[in-house]
């Protein structure tokens, strides 16, 4: 049988926030009663749901359910991984991608780890600089680590479709901890990512 993609959703959040856009379609001059915007409101309700789905979801467990002991020592690094999120000032999205990098301390973590920790953050209303740091203390905290560092490079919908309108704009943010606060290790990570 081939991959069947599976979404479930909350049915008395849906119907609640169902009957939220349908007001605000209708507030902003909208006509709900067309045919291309009938199944808007539910479609609308249910994208929420998806796009902040990390607020159900503990990035602890997730790293904790695929740690294991391993003599490794060095550098370990995760990049290019790429992140979607939403602007808590206006509910506009921001994309782009997350490098990962962490310094083992007799525990590894499974690869695919990293990157659903960088989904279950951008998975919520969110700031950059907050993303950037809950990543890497959440690495930092459950793996302990010798060091780890996490940059995180996105364009933002909403400088670049309202506001000051700069469509080629990128925000870097990025965090250090342990060895990472060494400029030599620093340095080495930064130059693996290309940066």
């Amino acid at each position: 049988m081939p991959y069947k993609s599976f979404e479930e959703y909350n049915i008395q959040v849906t119907d609640d926030v169902k009957d939220r856009y349908k007001n605000i379609i209708e507030d902003l001059g909208e006509d709900t009663q067309r045919d291309g915007l009938l199944k808007t409101p539910e479609r609308a309700a249910k994208a929420m749901q998806f796009l902040t789905q990390g607020y159900n979801q503990d990035p602890v467990e997730v790293l904790k359910s695929a740690m294991f002991k391993e003599s490794y020592n060095e550098m370990v690094i995760v990049k290019d991984i790429e992140l979607y999120s939403l602007c808590e000032h206006h509910i506009l999205p921001f994309f782009g991608k997350a490098h990962i990098a962490y310094i083992p301390n007799g525990q590894i973590v499974g690869l695919s780890k990293l990157p659903r920790i960088v989904d279950i953050f951008a998975r919520r209303l969110q700031v950059q600089e907050r993303l950037t740091e809950q990543v890497l203390d959440c690495i930092n905290d459950t793996l302990k680590p010798q060091g780890v560092a996490v940059v995180i490079e996105a364009s933002h919908m909403c400088m670049m479709m309202r506001g000051v309108q700069k469509q080629n704009s990128i925000t870097t943010t990025s965090g250090f901890r342990g060895q990472f606060e060494k400029i030599e290790t620093r340095n080495e990570f930064l130059k693996l990512i290309g940066k």
